[in-house]
């Protein structure tokens, strides 16, 4: 349950950065809301572009820290590979020219020339893949995500932090 509460903060929170926040922004009176809606609509697409990366670092943390103990020899080594390589392939177009170590192809740089989405689709791609691999088995999923507790007070209260944003940032435009 506490998954769905997630998944209903999530969708709510991109039904209002698309359909409400763009009028909104438009329509603002005061410099105020403005400020409230184009910080939000800014944190919003960066956590969209970048939201994947604390979540593979905390799932490398999770599986150093907390589930070597039980951890499969082959599925804990695939999904360390799978967010490691994902973390790797992030932070290689950060590096300067000169460091010649981790540079990526020509051709490669091309084909995202092409395609600007593809890099972050990839790495969403790799995180939503490890996250199936970890939630398949029971008894990883209930190593990740506890019995629920932790889960459904992080739900609840993201879900409550995007009703009182909502709420608040319609206050302010009246």
């Amino acid at each position: 349950m506490s998954l769905m509460t997630l998944l209903l903060a999530v969708a709510c929170n991109a039904l209002v950065a698309f359909l409400l926040l763009p009028q909104l922004v438009e329509g603002a009176h005061s410099g105020h809301a403005r400020a409230l809606f184009q910080g939000w609509m800014w944190f919003d697409r960066k956590s969209a572009m970048y939201g994947w990366a604390p979540i593979a670092a905390g799932l490398l943390a999770w599986d150093y820290l907390v589930w070597k103990e039980a951890r499969p020899k082959v599925r804990g080594w695939f999904t360390r590979k799978l967010l490691t390589l994902s973390l790797a392939a992030g932070v290689a177009p950060i590096l300067p020219w000169w460091i010649p170590a981790g540079q990526p192809p020509g051709q490669f740089m091309s084909m995202i020339a092409k395609y600007p989405g593809l890099p972050v689709l990839l790495a969403w791609a790799v995180v939503l893949v490890v996250l199936v691999l970890l939630c398949i088995d029971a008894e990883s999923r209930d190593y990740l995500l506890g019995h629920g507790k932790v889960l459904s007070l992080v739900s609840m209260g993201l879900l409550m932090v995007v009703l009182t944003m909502t709420v608040v940032g319609w206050a302010a435009t009246y």
